[in-house]
């Protein structure tokens, strides 16, 4: 099967699971897979929302006080405040907010790529998405290793090492290997500018670790003038993980389509849009 990420407003993980889902990816296969990991603390939610007036899909992982990472803090995020109401637990994005200078009295979760790959091995989960899952956090880490200056071994995931993030990477392989997706094209990647607190200060976008990600594993970014962080370092990950072709057959038919929704509000709508086709 070949899967077009269109992704004309950047790309996330809890917006690949949901477009994922909204293709015809097995929310019951996915569940079943979520439960089977050593790890707790959080729950799914698989709902419909409207983005731009486009029914979409939504898929939000809501954690408990124990684990709550604060990503949805937009004014922390970027600095000065939004015009929207931001709903407490429900609003979060992934580990990619880079909020957690923030002083918040909950610990995070701090795990090292053999932490996360032991959990990803402990689950219930087909090959093809186990290895998927471990390929997608591999990159990870071999990019913020890059960023930090330090070896692979001594990186530890204060970031996509929470909750949220490792259900959203094994989602988001349960759902591809659910697919059948063997070939995926993806010809740009758009993303924004500007700035993104992390807990040493600021973060030009794109950030370091989605950059070395596209640098190292040939991604094509598109900077659109909006202010605001489009790509995350998961979400180019996935992308660098399954990529085949980054151009499009010169002629083929849409068999399916699927929209993920975002949580974040900017000027343009926080919508992946992803594509069963067949080349003809």
């Amino acid at each position: 099967m070949k899967l077009y990420l269109e992704c004309a407003s950047g790309i996330s993980g809890d917006m690949t699971v949901a477009a994922l889902l909204d293709l015809g990816a097995d929310e019951g296969v996915l569940r079943q897979a979520l439960v089977s990991l050593p790890v707790e603390g959080y729950r799914v939610e698989v709902s419909r929302v409207s983005k731009a007036g486009l029914d979409a899909c939504d898929f939000a992982v809501l954690l408990d006080d124990a684990h709550e990472n604060h990503d949805h803090d937009m004014e922390y995020l970027h600095g000065h405040s939004h015009d929207r109401d931001y709903t407490h637990g429900h609003e979060h994005d992934e580990e990619h907010d880079h909020s957690h200078g923030h002083d918040h009295p909950h610990a995070h979760e701090h795990r090292s790529l053999p932490d996360i790959l032991q959990i990803i091995q402990a689950g219930a989960l087909t090959s093809g998405a186990k290895a998927l899952a471990e390929r997608i956090f591999t990159i990870l880490a071999q990019a913020e290793a890059q960023a930090h200056g330090v070896p692979l071994e001594q990186v530890h995931f204060h970031e996509v090492g929470a909750v949220d993030s490792i259900v959203d990477i094994v989602a988001a392989a349960v759902c591809l290997d659910d697919l059948g997706v063997t070939e995926v094209v993806v010809p740009v990647l758009n993303e924004g500018t500007g700035f993104v607190r992390c807990q040493h200060g600021k973060l030009p976008v794109p950030v370091p670790a989605t950059l070395n990600i596209a640098a190292q594993h040939g991604l094509n970014l598109h900077i659109l003038p909006v202010e605001g962080e489009l790509v995350t370092p998961t979400g180019a990950a996935i992308v660098a993980a399954v990529k085949t072709e980054d151009a499009l057959p010169e002629r083929f038919r849409v068999i399916k389509t699927g929209y993920g929704a975002g949580k974040r509000h900017y000027s343009v709508p926080s919508l992946l849009r992803a594509m069963l086709i067949e080349p003809i």
